[in-house]
C-alpha cells in the first residue's frame, strides 16, 4: 500500500485578511490553522515594515468561532511579544491567557502554537510544552523539503507561500509517490495582509486550484496533521 500525502497550511496574528482568503480555501476544500493573539483581537492598526505600511486590523472576538469553522484556531501569544526575551513566569502568562481566551471563543481546547516574530530556544519550547500544555509549535524554519516534524515543539514548514519554488514543490508533491508506512508533508505558511502586499491574491488562488482535489492528498490542519502522525 502507498504511503500517505498530507498538506497543511497556517497562517499568523488573525488579521481581517483571514477572511477572503478563507473563502478561498473553503472554495477548494483546503485546511489551514490561524494563530490568533487574543488580546489583540479587535485592534485597529496599520504597520510599517521594510517603508510599506500595510493594514493590519485584527479579527473582532465575536467574529472568530464562525470565521474559523471548519478550520483550526491556534495560539499565537496573547499580545505577540518575542518570546525568548521573557522570563519563564511571563511567558506562562502569555501562552495560558491566550489558549483560555482563544478556547472559550471557539468552544474547543486550544493547543497548538506559532512563535510571534519567529524566535524560539529549548527553554521556551520546554515551558509551552510542560507548563502550558502546547502539542505542538511551528517555526518560521523553512526547508523546501516534505518531512514530517521529529519534535513537535520545533515543527518547521515546508515553505512560506512567497517562496520563489512554491509551485515547483507543489508540483513534486503531487508526482511523489510515497513508499510504504512513508509519510510525506508538505507545509505552507505566512500572513494573509502579505497577499496585499504583494498582489499575490491571484497566485495564492491559482496554487490552491492546483493543490486542491487531489484523491492521494490528505487536507489537514496543523491538528489534524498531529493526529494522523500520532504525535
Amino acid at each position: 500500500m502507498q504511503g500517505r500525502k498530507i498538506f497543511t497550511m497556517s497562517y499568523d496574528d488573525g488579521v481581517i485578511w483571514d477572511e477572503p482568503f478563507l473563502k478561498i480555501l473553503n472554495k477548494y476544500g483546503i485546511k489551514a490553522t490561524f494563530n490568533l493573539n487574543s488580546g489583540l483581537l479587535g485592534d485597529r492598526v496599520d504597520l510599517t515594515q521594510m517603508g510599506i505600511t500595510f493594514n493590519h486590523d485584527k479579527v473582532e472576538p465575536q467574529a472568530v468561532k464562525a470565521l474559523y469553522a471548519g478550520h483550526e484556531v491556534a495560539t499565537h501569544s496573547a499580545t505577540h511579544p518575542v518570546l525568548t526575551k521573557l522570563d519563564d513566569e511571563a511567558l506562562v502568562r502569555q501562552i495560558m491567557d491566550d489558549r483560555a481566551a482563544l478556547s472559550e471563543l471557539v468552544g474547543y481546547d486550544v493547543d497548538g502554537h506559532a512563535y510571534p516574530c519567529g524566535p524560539y530556544d529549548d527553554r521556551v519550547a520546554k515551558v509551552l510544552r510542560e507548563r502550558c500544555g502546547i502539542r505542538y509549535a511551528r517555526t518560521v524554519d523553512a526547508h523546501r523539503t516534505f518531512a514530517v516534524p521529529e519534535n513537535p515543539m520545533t515543527w518547521h514548514p515546508t515553505c512560506h507561500h512567497g517562496d520563489a519554488a512554491l509551485f515547483e514543490l507543489a508540483e513534486k508533491f503531487l508526482a511523489a509517490k510515497p513508499a510504504e508506512g512513508e509519510d510525506l508533508l508538505f507545509y505552507v505558511w505566512g500572513h494573509t495582509y502579505e497577499f496585499n502586499i504583494h498582489d499575490d491574491w491571484d497566485r495564492i488562488e491559482r496554487f490552491c486550484q492546483m493543490i486542491s482535489g487531489h484523491a492521494d492528498v490528505i487536507y489537514a490542519t496543523n491538528r489534524e496533521t498531529m493526529d494522523l502522525l500520532g504525535k
